[in-house]
């Protein structure tokens, strides 16, 4: 199967087993442009992806 990952109306697939990192880097995502949320809860980028997780991506915004 797969994990699911979530940019605004945006879904990518990725291989369970990675490391959110290097899932991120796989879609083209900086890592620290996003927060990372599974099951409510925010993730590190060193959290292992499992078969069939849904992770929730947010855009960090800065300003100036």
């Amino acid at each position: 199967m797969s994990v699911k990952l979530v940019l605004r109306e945006q879904e990518f697939e990725v291989k369970p087993g990675m490391t959110l990192r290097h899932s991120l880097e796989k879609i083209d995502v900086l890592p620290e442009a996003v927060l990372a949320i599974r099951d409510g809860e925010m993730i590190t980028e060193d959290e292992i992806l499992h078969d069939g997780e849904v992770v929730r991506l947010v855009a960090v915004i800065s300003g100036g």
